[in-house]
């Protein structure tokens, strides 16, 4: 088995869940990590074995490399992309993308051209319950779906950049993103959005602790997705679908699909493969196909909740068209 050599660029806590998992698999090897805090770099540097960088460029001169992560804060998101693209490796990028369409789609426009293999961390897609899902709902007439993300990591640090609107785009960009995928994944395309938002609890940041968002997807079914970042009790409705189908209902989260069968509910479980086995393997052979959310389907993801946060500012709806 050939053995694929990997670069981190960033070494947070999602950097870190990334390396770990890569070091249970067969042929995967970290050998290099970046950071610009210079001791989590050494930290993660010595747990894996690899080389510490605090310059990313640095970093991609090295003539070993095979596939490199980048698991950035969403402001940062661009030049490393493009810095990578120019050095010709695949990569695996965390989500959200980047803070804005023109970022996104300058990187869309060079990865494109590069022809790279690329993959984008909703990691969701790749779900035993996502697979079972889709099959329930193949040739079924959806109706709507209801969406959720209600948590509380909107407490905490006002400084941090996170709860800065500028820096992270608020929740919908940067973590309910996971359930507007989820929801772009089951029921297609959408075609506009019409969003409220409010800041009733969390006065100290500028982001929204409520927001309310209705989709019309191109399909004709419609969707509203809440998400709250002010709630205390726990991750129980964070990523959760509710998903009307021909009369009959399907509720959806990571974990598990509850559904009607026979008449009788049931609770329906399947493991599959993790995004990083299918990025690795993708890189090894040079085959994308089993690689769910690249780079290019990831932009309209974005696209979708910057839209929903002009549509609050503005009070209208906005179409997904004129971004």
């Amino acid at each position: 088995m050939k053995e694929i050599k990997i670069g981190f660029i960033g070494s947070g806590g999602n950097a870190n869940g990334h390396m770990n998992r890569l070091s249970e698999m067969e042929g995967a090897n970290v050998v290099a990590v970046c950071d610009i805090v210079p001791q989590k770099a050494q930290n993660a540097a010595e747990k894996h074995s690899a080389d510490p960088y605090t310059d990313h460029r640095e970093m991609l001169e090295r003539d070993d490399l095979d596939a490199i992560y980048l698991s950035l804060p969403v402001f940062v998101h661009g030049q490393p992309e493009l810095d990578v693209i120019e050095r010709g490796l695949p990569f695996f990028v965390e989500k959200p993308v980047a803070i804005t369409m023109d970022i996104a789609r300058e990187v869309e426009a060079a990865v494109t051209k590069a022809g790279l293999i690329t993959c984008v961390g909703y990691q969701l897609r790749y779900l035993g319950s996502t697979k079972i899902t889709q099959e329930i709902l193949t040739g079924k007439t959806i109706n709507m779906a209801v969406g959720k993300y209600w948590c509380g990591t909107g407490r905490g640090n006002p400084e941090g950049w996170l709860r800065q609107m500028s820096k992270s785009g608020g929740q919908l960009v940067e973590q309910a993103t996971h359930t507007v995928d989820m929801m772009r994944n089951l029921l297609g395309e959408v075609d506009s959005v019409f969003a409220m938002q409010a800041n009733r609890t969390l006065k100290e940041i500028d982001c929204p602790d409520s927001n309310s968002v209705s989709l019309q997807f191109t399909s004709g079914a419609v969707g509203s997705l809440t998400a709250a970042w002010a709630y205390t009790g726990g991750w129980d409705n964070a990523n959760v679908l509710d998903i009307l189908y021909d009369g009959e209902l399907l509720n959806w989260n990571p974990a598990r699909v509850y559904c009607k069968e026979d008449s009788e509910w049931v609770e329906k479980t399947e493991s599959g493969p993790t995004i990083d086995e299918v990025f690795v393997n993708a890189v090894r052979s040079g085959d994308a196909s089993q690689i769910l959310s690249p780079y290019t389907d990831a932009v309209k993801t974005l696209a979708i909740s910057l839209a929903a946060n002009l549509s609050a500012q503005e009070n209208r709806p906005v179409k997904l068209s004129s971004l």
